[in-house]
């Protein structure tokens, strides 16, 4: 699928399996942030969506405004954290370089690469939108 070009519809009725959409303050400096630490790639970005695409797998991101009559804007805190209680996994990403991009970037480390007893190492990084990221790799790569 050429996501450059892709309409909505055509786009929406593609989707299958688990999907996630974050909403977001501010999508430019949402996708920066992604780009810069995780390496990502954002299509068809405006200040009000983008599709982002991380190792085969895509999501997308929509501004708070494009959920005007969406029954989930009145839930969204004035204030991050958005994201409590979620880990968005990457399991593509290595923490140690992604720990060294994250401050410039905006983002703040929670915990610094750490060895897990559960085969994986893994940092928590918070963007300013309050999400969790979890860069992790395994130990045996």
């Amino acid at each position: 699928m050429d996501y450059d070009k892709v309409g909505a519809a055509a786009f929406g009725s593609s989707l299958r399996g688990f999907g996630l959409n974050l909403l977001v303050r501010d999508v430019t400096s949402q996708i920066a942030f992604l780009e810069a630490v995780f390496g990502m790639k954002s299509y068809q970005p405006t200040t009000d969506f983008a599709i982002m695409k991380y190792s085969d797998q895509v999501f997308q991101l929509h501004s708070d405004g494009t959920y005007h009559s969406n029954p989930l804007l009145g839930l969204l805190p004035e204030t991050p954290p958005r994201g409590a209680g979620i880990e968005i996994r990457l399991y593509d990403t290595d923490p140690d370089a992604a720990c060294a991009l994250a401050e410039a970037a905006g983002g703040t480390v929670l915990q610094t690469p750490t060895d897990k007893p559960h085969g994986l190492r893994e940092a928590y990084i918070l963007c300013t939108n309050g999400y969790a990221w979890v860069p992790s790799r395994s130990l045996e790569a």
